[in-house]
């Protein structure tokens, strides 16, 4: 009878435990679902959104804010024809100046015109506090602009400036979300029905990573209205890549090693919980680790920077929970059938093949120091094309497909190569306007400088240099005003990228060590060595700089890409360390599962690559793929960093874990382990070094 209740009982438990995991998650989703879709209200891409408070630009854009009328909204309407301009062209210029005058309240109402020595170019710059820091009506001024003044009869029209390129940003930024999902969908999906060979068990990895990230912006939604953190563009379209990139790595080893459990026990239920128990310590450790190495980012001071570590969190912890509950529970209740045609049957055996692992993991193991020092000595020659990645990317040249406005910004730096064309704002106390004004003036660079408003203490000031916008002149000016006017603030928008770039510089001397240290601390814990973590991060960092490297020998001379993102360096550094040792983990975690059975080092090694590198490699191309995904979007920021990120994870996957960590470990056989009691010689007829941790059977983790 006592077996009979104990039979019942766990008959119930099997099928009450899905069901209700299925019911927590439908109660989530009714939770979480209705603040997702606002995500993208909280969403903010203005360079000053990017900027710590305490930066000049950042000052400016506030004490803006607060002059009568708030902030300026600032536009150049620029009017061409190659053979020169007609009085025709000039008369229609000037009528529809006036007319959109008319329409909308302009700082000095409708501006005079600047026409180029050449004669080619006319241009009318146009003020309006009309939207203040409203972006949506800041939008809406920009294209009633545009609807109003058109060219005609050869007569082109274009309308640039800070406004009209901040529009056209976000017309990307709002682009992103459904292309960049449906592709990643698209992606993950192919790959899936690849490794997985079936018609319906792909769907099942793919459908809980679709939930994984609407959960994830329901909680950054939570987190943005709780916390304040900074929603960008780029930390939202990261975070979705990472809830299927990650989520997708979780799901390949979870239902890896379910195959695998299939195969000797009869109920699915059963062998789901010896899956869990059996590749769920890898997957927590290495998801805990990238958390940790994305959570550094808050100790950044660059607003976009510091809210990614908690998005990009975010993104890793909701696939992880996902994966461990949600997918189970649905693995559960299709049964064996989701398999289908590849039914993994109770008591069979996998077929066994050699594979392509076992090939390198023998070459490894022959000539393990020459495998170790060629890959070093190839990784380094790649980190040398770092010397030829170009310098900080232009606003005009931030974009993949050009927008209006920057088409505006090349006629107006074609027509006007004497003179700056984009103002630098200053801000100065009221009081002393006056010789704010005379040392301006005065300062070697500036064209002209002239009063604009005045209140709440402060006056504007609107400068005009003399070289145009972020060329080294205007930025040598621009440093001389700072250095010159004590007490007063310099920006607008070349002074913002500036900032950009001597914010992400102090920000990488802070992140760097402490994404270092932070993932270091974690694997001493988790492998109970020195030795290997020291291996696994030096690996990672050597992949960063020959990721990079490559980047410097494609993004210009193949890509045609003119400039380098300034925060690439940093976020690249911290998604490749992060990530690659989460890779590491998982062949470490099978390695020192051998060594804890008794096998010899280098056995340990090569049959931990054997059993994982399946597995490993296709989550490395899935991982690599999803990022590579960004490299069809239409900001260069994110085609830079997928890029990098991509081709950093495939050296990881291919290179380093294959090859260099597997001959490292090889070469250095218990030392890897020290001090730890793997790296003792165990006394003859002793069992495994550490008898306080029982040996686990050597079912692979991963390879399908």
């Amino acid at each position: 009878m006592t077996v009979g209740k104990t039979t019942t009982k766990g008959v119930g438990r099997r099928r009450a435990v899905p069901w209700a995991l299925l019911g927590l998650w439908v109660a989530v989703l009714a939770l979480v679902g209705p603040f997702a879709a606002k995500l993208t209200d909280v969403q903010h891409d203005r360079a000053t959104d990017y900027l710590p408070s305490s930066a000049d630009s950042t000052q400016v854009a506030r004490i803006q804010d607060a002059l009568p009328g708030g902030q300026s909204t600032e536009m150049v309407i620029v009017y061409h024809r190659g053979g020169g301009l007609s009085a025709d062209d000039r008369r229609v210029a000037a009528g529809q100046v006036k007319e959109i005058a008319a329409a909308h309240e302009l700082v000095g109402g409708a501006p005079r015109g600047i026409p180029s020595n050449d004669g080619t170019t006319l241009m009318y710059p146009v003020v309006s506090n009309e939207p203040g820091r409203d972006e949506k009506l800041r939008d809406a001024l920009v294209e009633d602009v545009r609807g109003i003044a058109r060219g005609q009869d050869g007569l082109s029209v274009e309308v640039g400036g800070t406004a009209a390129l901040g529009t056209d940003a976000g017309k990307v930024y709002d682009s992103l979300g459904g292309p960049l999902l449906y592709t990643t969908v698209a992606v993950v999906a192919l790959l899936l029905i690849l490794i997985y060979r079936s018609p319906v068990l792909w769907l099942v990895p793919l459908v809980v990573a679709g939930i994984a990230d609407l959960m994830s912006m329901g909680v950054a939604y939570g987190l943005n209205q709780a916390f304040g953190t900074t929603v960008t563009g780029q930390s939202s379209a990261v975070m979705t890549i990472l809830v299927f990139g990650a989520g997708t790595d979780y799901a390949l080893l979870l239902v890896s090693r379910y195959r695998e459990e299939l195969r000797r026990i009869e109920r699915p239920y059963e062998a789901m919980v010896a899956a869990l128990r059996g590749c769920g310590p890898a997957v927590l450790a290495s998801s805990g680790t990238v958390a940790a190495g994305l959570l550094c980012l808050l100790a950044a001071d660059l607003n976009s920077s510091r809210g990614m570590g908690p998005l990009g969190t975010v993104g890793v912890l909701c696939a992880l929970i996902a994966m461990l509950t949600l997918l189970p529970a649905v693995l559960v209740l299709l049964g064996r059938r989701v398999f289908w045609p590849l039914v993994p049957a109770y008591g069979s055996e996998p077929k066994q093949r050699r594979s392509v692992f076992a090939a390198m993991g023998d070459s490894a193991g022959r000539r393990p120091l020459t495998v170790l020092a060629t890959g070093a000595v190839l990784l380094g020659a790649l980190a040398l094309g770092t010397f030829n990645l170009p310098g900080p990317v232009k606003q005009e040249d931030s974009f993949v497909t050009k927008p209006e406005a920057v088409t505006a910004m090349e006629t107006l730096a074609r027509a006007y190569p004497e003179r700056g064309t984009q103002p630098i704002d200053v801000i100065t106390p009221a009081d002393r306007v006056d010789r704010t004004l005379a040392a301006i003036r005065a300062t070697r660079g500036v064209e002209s400088a002239e009063k604009s408003r005045t209140g709440d203490g402060w006056a504007e000031i609107s400068v005009i240099a003399k070289d145009t916008p972020q060329s080294a002149g205007e930025t040598a000016t621009i440093k001389s005003l700072r250095s010159e006017l004590k007490g007063s603030y310099v920006g607008g928008d070349s002074a913002e990228q500036i900032d950009l770039e001597d914010t992400n510089s102090r920000d990488t001397k802070i992140v760097v060590p402490l994404v270092l240290v932070s993932v270091l601390l974690i694997l001493f814990v988790l492998l109970r060595s020195l030795v290997a973590p020291l291996i696994l991060v030096a690996a990672v960092v050597a992949v960063w700089g020959a990721a990079l490297g490559i980047a410097g020998l494609v993004l210009g001379p193949v890509l045609g890409i003119k400039g380098t993102d300034p925060g690439l360096g940093l976020l690249s550094f911290v998604f490749l360390v992060a990530l690659g040792v989460d890779y590491g983990i998982f062949l470490m975690h099978r390695m020192r599962e051998e060594s804890l059975a008794g096998a010899e080092p280098a056995a340990a090694a090569l049959t931990a690559l054997r059993s994982t590198g399946a597995v490993i490699a296709s989550a490395g191309l899935v991982l690599a793929a999803t990022f590579a995904v960004l490299m069809n979007m239409g900001l260069v920021q994110l085609v830079e960093l997928g890029f990098v990120i991509a081709v950093g994870v495939l050296l990881d996957t291919f290179l380093v874990r294959t090859y260099l960590v597997t001959s490292a470990s090889v070469a250095l056989r218990r030392k890897m382990w020290w001090p730890g009691g793997l790296s003792r010689e165990p006394a003859p007829g002793a069992g495994p070094s550490e008898p306080t941790e029982p040996p686990r059977q050597p079912e692979q983790i991963g390879a399908p």
